[in-house]
């Protein structure tokens, strides 16, 4: 972006640091495992997710018919939002101080504990709801803890010169895994829910081995000291407010993906109006990755580095158009090529968006900016899976997709008015 943008730059800069080591983090070990590890990693979420998902649907749906079904759905977004929206700011706090490394590998393992209790309940048969949704509150715990310190602690391994590529690598990573993961989950969901649960928590334990084979340490350069948690927490919070392009890119992130996400609508499209079955069902949550990794592979060769802005709030609008599409369809190779499309345009707005605040942070407030971003665009996700269950109930499937599509158009049209600096933004370096 622009230095001389007023909506550009915080502040106070941060002081230039000199680059350190290799140009590519290929050629490093401890890199090639945190890339590993993330695989697994997200492999494992999104085989659970499926399986957590398609169970609780099939548990509502012995009582409820559709509408009231979905809201069920929406309560397992809402019991893992709570939890990153109470934990998040202060765990990004917590890795601005602690051991990077150890608080990532505590967090995996309180992952895959959670999938054993998954597990454990889908072998009773017919587990209460209220038992699914109070594992999903503590994986959510889990997952706020460790975004802000995985995030900060990809600079600490790779350093200055190898962290642009070594994020395009890391959304590889985090595509690959978001691809594979629902259709092996879908497929395995077909065969056996607890088998499903037990996959994914092989995959977490894989992800901690890898973890804590990094040698890497994981202990901030410039820990914050005595200064007290709250006010770390000010600190992260006001350098966002003052960097107004991070804070129009975010909000609008938060917006977009809570109106417009259809990782929710997937069960009930597959089951109920394109009748494709679980292994439909896993197709169609993986397309949305398959573009986005297409796009993640160009981007790591052909990056934008004009007119940043502009390409943003196009591939919002994009993103928009294929969920309205997405709600129309009644074709479901038509449904894939939307959800494909708004995958690809997803990834634009999201290297976007990394590429500016990583590179615009110094490493000691890495955890607290990180944990402010995660806060509006991770647990926008959840959000939007609870608000998402809301509107199904009141506008039905369709109804919810089409009112998400409209509703992250008008708010592109909103965003690109009241944030002028970032729809004019121009360079990203």
């Amino acid at each position: 972006m622009k230095a001389d943008s007023p909506d550009t730059a915080p502040a106070t800069p941060p002081p230039p640091e000199p680059p350190e080591g290799p140009a590519s983090p290929w050629g490093l070990r401890d890199f090639r495992l945190l890339w590993f590890g993330r695989v697994v990693a997200v492999l494992g979420i999104q085989v659970q997710s499926s399986a957590l998902l398609w169970q609780v649907y099939e548990i509502a749906r012995r009582d409820h018919p559709v509408e009231q079904a979905s809201l069920y759905l929406g309560l397992v977004g809402l019991f893992q939002f709570l939890p990153l929206l109470a934990f998040t700011l202060p765990a990004g706090a917590m890795a601005d101080r602690r051991d990077r490394k150890r608080t990532v590998a505590l967090s995996i393992v309180v992952e895959a504990m959670c999938a054993g209790g998954f597990l454990l309940m889908a072998l009773h048969g017919s587990p209460p709801l209220w038992g699914l949704l109070a594992v999903a509150a503590v994986f959510g715990a889990a997952r706020a803890f460790l975004a802000p310190a995985s995030q900060s602690f990809l600079p600490m391994v790779v350093g200055r010169r190898a962290l642009p590529p070594a994020i395009a690598a890391q959304s590889i990573a985090f595509q690959t895994g978001a691809i594979a993961g629902p259709a092996l989950g879908g497929v395995i969901v077909g065969i056996n829910v607890p088998l499903a649960y037990a996959c994914a928590m092989g995959l977490f334990l894989l992800g901690v081995a890898a973890f804590l084979m990094i040698r890497t340490s994981g202990k901030p350069r410039n820990p914050g000291g005595r200064q007290p948690a709250l006010e770390a927490v000010k600190e992260g919070l006001a350098y966002v407010w003052k960097t107004k392009i991070v804070l129009g890119a975010i909000s609008l992130d938060l917006v977009v993906v809570m109106l417009a996400g259809v990782a929710l609508l997937t069960p009930i499209f597959a089951r109920d109006i394109l009748h494709v079955g679980p292994e439909g069902f896993g197709l169609l949550r993986a397309a949305f990755g398959v573009g986005a990794l297409a796009m993640a592979i160009y981007l790591s060769r052909f990056p934008i580095v004009r007119h940043g802005g502009r390409w943003m709030f196009a591939a919002v609008a994009v993103f928009g158009l294929s969920t309205l599409t997405f709600g129309l369809s009644k074709v479901v190779w038509i449904s894939g090529l939307a959800l494909l499309i708004g995958g690809a345009a997803d990834m634009i707005s999201v290297n976007i968006r990394q590429t500016l605040v990583q590179l615009a942070t110094p490493d000691h407030m890495r955890g607290r900016v990180s944990s402010v971003s995660m806060l509006f665009i991770g647990a926008s996700n959840e959000l939007g899976e609870a608000y998402s269950g809301v509107a199904v109930r009141l506008l039905g499937a369709v109804g919810a997709a089409v009112f998400g599509g409209a509703g992250a158009l008008a708010a592109t049209g909103a965003w690109a008015a009241m944030f002028p600096g970032l729809r004019k933004a121009d360079r990203l370096s």
